[in-house]
């Protein structure tokens, strides 16, 4: 639905002018691939709950996936990320068009203000999705769902500033880093989704107090294991380089753990390393040296294992049909051990 949406919009665009066709190639080039976990947990969380489809439980998945798009769009500028997903990110991609048909100004800025706006088409456009999944909703379930959706916003979004700031920072400590990935990530990951898809349905006060145990444990694995594979992790397999993350200076908790283990002369190398944004093959190598040697690798594999294993633990426990826990178990274990 999705890539659906993101077409008819683009109609929508074009009717303005012609000249949009680049907005609406880059915006249906950014909608392609990915997981849509955030949709699937959305559509899991209504259908245990009412053993089935549940009106609008489609559209909610969709405003979910809109809303990670819009996030993605930001954030690869913020971090002057060049790819994703194997494809030039949204900014690149009308900087080079910039270049390439020789316009006048800087194509940096050109790029950033194209980004700024696909970013906010999309943001504007989840919203409407969330009002379309709830207008066949009661009125006090589409209002639980309204409240749900407008505090995840917030949250991610203060997430986000709290993860810039960051950057600006030396070194910030395990649990900063862990609450960055909390609100930034892992909240709107699998602990919304999955609330607003039960509330959606109805689902009564056990049954959600669960989900978000069981979510915002899924949802730390998920972020904590990007973590790991934006430094550790194979570009051929997840589509970014393993050099954006250093070179942007993301203080993720396997940095934190590192840096407040670290030696004089191990924290002499990420203190060089990250933030640096001309590190080149060599710098990483070093940095990922002192994130093994460091045993921060392996807190964090250990930190992965211990909340995927409560929340299976917890989904086992679920007063769901076995088909549905069984469904969420495989989605956890998706989250915590995949390499892309």
């Amino acid at each position: 639905m999705l890539r659906r949406d993101l077409e008819r919009r683009g109609r929508t665009l074009l009717e303005v002018s012609p000249e949009l066709s680049p907005m609406v190639d880059a915006l249906v080039a950014a909608g392609r691939g990915g997981k849509r976990l955030r949709a699937t947990f959305a559509l899991l969380g209504a259908r245990s709950v009412a053993g089935g489809p549940v009106p609008g439980d489609v559209e909610v998945g969709a405003a979910l996936e809109m809303f990670h798009l819009a996030a993605l769009v930001h954030d690869d500028l913020m971090d002057r990320s060049v790819t994703r997903r194997g494809e030039p990110t949204v900014h690149r991609r009308f900087g080079d068009g910039h270049l390439e048909a020789d316009g006048l100004g800087d194509p940096e800025h050109f790029g950033t203000s194209m980004a700024v706006l696909a970013g906010d088409l999309c943001l504007t456009w989840s919203d409407d999705l969330l009002a379309a999944g709830v207008a066949s909703a009661d009125a006090v379930r589409a209002g639980e769902v309204r409240t749900a959706w407008s505090r995840m916003r917030d949250e991610t979004l203060a997430g986000q500033y709290l993860d810039v700031l960051g950057h600006t920072r030396a070194a910030v400590s395990p649990s900063y880093a862990r609450r960055v990935l909390r609100y930034k990530s892992a909240a709107y990951t699998v602990q919304q989704p999955l609330l607003l898809g039960a509330r959606l349905a109805g689902a009564p006060a056990p049954l959600l107090a669960a989900f978000s145990d069981i979510g915002l444990a899924a949802g730390e694995a998920f972020q904590l294991r990007d973590d790991v594979l934006g430094v550790l992790g194979d570009p051929t397999v997840t589509g970014k380089p393993v050099l954006d993350d250093v070179r942007e200076g993301k203080r993720t908790v396997l940095v934190a753990v590192a840096t407040d283990r670290a030696t004089p002369a191990q924290r002499e190398v990420l203190d060089a390393a990250v933030g640096d944004p001309d590190l080149t093959p060599d710098g990483l190598a070093a940095v990922q040296e002192v994130l093994v040697a460091t045993g921060a690798a392996s807190e964090v594999e250990d930190r992965i294992t211990t909340l995927a294993t409560r929340a299976l633990t917890l989904t086992s426990t679920l007063d769901v049909a076995e088909e549905h826990a069984e469904r969420l178990a495989a989605l956890i274990g998706l989250c915590a051990w995949r390499d892309a």
